[in-house]
């Protein structure tokens, strides 16, 4: 199985980015766009001077608790960056959902309660709400983060949508917004 596949069996649809996309941040954005994979896991990242994003992480399941998912953030952390992610809201029918959670709270990521984020899938057209994650090593603040996600969702996201899709991605105006209007409850402190 190639790295996309793997992917693409873990991940939901309407999370995914075709393969045609990331094929192409992978040639056109390789100074940002980052693949790192072994027969054992899958990170897909982008690395910008002020930030890192984490676009897909995957670990194969018979190598859960084995320590590479925790290995791979713990590289990351060593650039001395922030790091951001987006994760799916739990789903108490989905047990992964909060075995994803449970995972980033132990590696020291905060949930960014003021940042709210849903887009609408190309592939699927049906909405997708993420919550996101951050783990700073300045204590970097949530207005901070939220302009790094734009910077993010402007240049990943929705890189060549319009030639890739045949349509585009919504702007980052109607996918994110920051402040006390979105103020939710701390997904990661609500887990059991």
């Amino acid at each position: 199985m190639d790295w996309f596949e793997k992917l693409n069996e873990y991940f939901p649809v309407h999370e995914m980015k075709s393969k045609e996309h990331m094929e192409m941040l992978l040639k056109e954005r390789g100074d940002v766009y980052y693949k790192d994979e072994s027969d054992d896991h899958v990170m897909m990242y982008a690395e910008f001077d002020e930030f890192i994003f984490i676009d897909y992480l995957y670990v194969a399941s018979h190598t859960r608790g084995t320590g590479i998912g925790h290995q791979l953030i713990k590289n990351l952390k060593q650039k001395n960056k922030p790091i951001i992610l987006e994760v799916e809201p739990v789903d108490y029918s989905d047990t992964d959902t909060k075995k994803r959670l449970h995972f980033y709270k132990r590696e020291g990521f905060t949930h960014a309660a003021s940042i709210g984020y849903n887009r609408r899938s190309l592939v699927t057209n049906e909405d997708a709400p993420l919550e996101i994650l951050f783990w700073s090593p300045s204590n970097q603040g949530e207005e901070g983060i939220y302009n790094q996600m734009r910077h993010m969702y402007e240049h990943i996201h929705t890189y060549k949508d319009k030639e890739i899709y045949g349509k585009r991605y919504q702007k980052a105006d109607e996918v994110l917004s920051y402040g006390d209007a979105v103020k939710k409850s701390n997904i990661l402190d609500d887990l059991n």
